[in-house]
């Protein structure tokens, strides 16, 4: 293989750079060949042993219009609300730093751009909510995964919906991987006919992010590789 030239390795690395959780979408429409084209090319993850533990329910139209609404009535209904929780839990327990930090900066930077105070817990609940709405992309994905697999799958899947990000990065197209989704998990299964061997991992807006939404501007810190690596001679 011939060495990339420093043009190939600009083109990987933007892709993967310019990736950023977008929280406003523009309506335009996600061709289905396209959509198609990013599960094709984001399947080449490695998965042990080739398992290939990802399924993908891609949802337009209609049908994720009802599962917006059949989410949405729950999540505003404080009685059937309680009736819903995770399946497996997707963040610790009990938090610490400086992983509680690093989430306490993302909320209050978000809400800061969206002019949300801490005491406005409508206005919150309005916000989280927008998730259950793909916020307004023309393409939302639900991820399932078979049960009767292992914690070594779920490191295969997040390379998998990794690759799906980048790659429609790589066709001008944005995402935002939204774990709110599970606690919906029993709904989600419902709507969508999903068997009861399949377990929901989280969910996915896809489309054209909406540059002039405020709360696109968002930027998120990264830790300097000299703060998480170990050069090791």
């Amino acid at each position: 293989m011939n060495r990339p030239s420093p043009h190939d390795v600009a083109v990987v690395d933007q892709a993967i750079t310019s990736r950023r959780s977008i929280r406003a979408f523009l309506p335009t429409p996600v061709e289905r060949e396209v959509v198609e084209q990013i599960l094709a090319v984001a399947a080449r993850a490695p998965s042990g042993t080739n398992t290939q533990p990802w399924k993908v329910h891609v949802l337009t139209g209609d049908a994720k219009q009802r599962l917006s609404e059949a989410i949405t009535a729950v999540y505003d209904d404080p009685v059937q609300l309680q009736e819903h929780t995770e399946e497996y839990a997707y963040y610790p327990r009990k938090w610490a730093d400086p992983y509680l930090a690093r989430r306490r900066k993302i909320g209050w930077d978000l809400y800061g751009l969206l002019g949300i105070g801490r005491a406005d817990k409508e206005r919150m609940h309005a916000q989280h909510g927008r998730n259950y709405l793909f916020f307004d992309a023309p393409v939302g994905m639900i991820f399932t995964i078979d049960r009767i697999l292992e914690q070594g799958s779920w490191l295969d899947y997040g390379m998998f919906l990794q690759n799906v990000m980048i790659a429609a990065r790589g066709r001008g197209l944005d995402s935002c991987p939204q774990a709110a989704f599970m606690q919906f998990h029993r709904l989600i299964s419902q709507e969508l006919q999903i068997p009861d061997g399949e377990m929901v991992v989280c969910g996915m807006a896809l489309g054209f992010a909406d540059n002039d939404k405020v709360e696109n501007r968002l930027v998120t810190e990264r830790e300097p590789v000299q703060g998480f690596a170990r050069f090791i001679a």
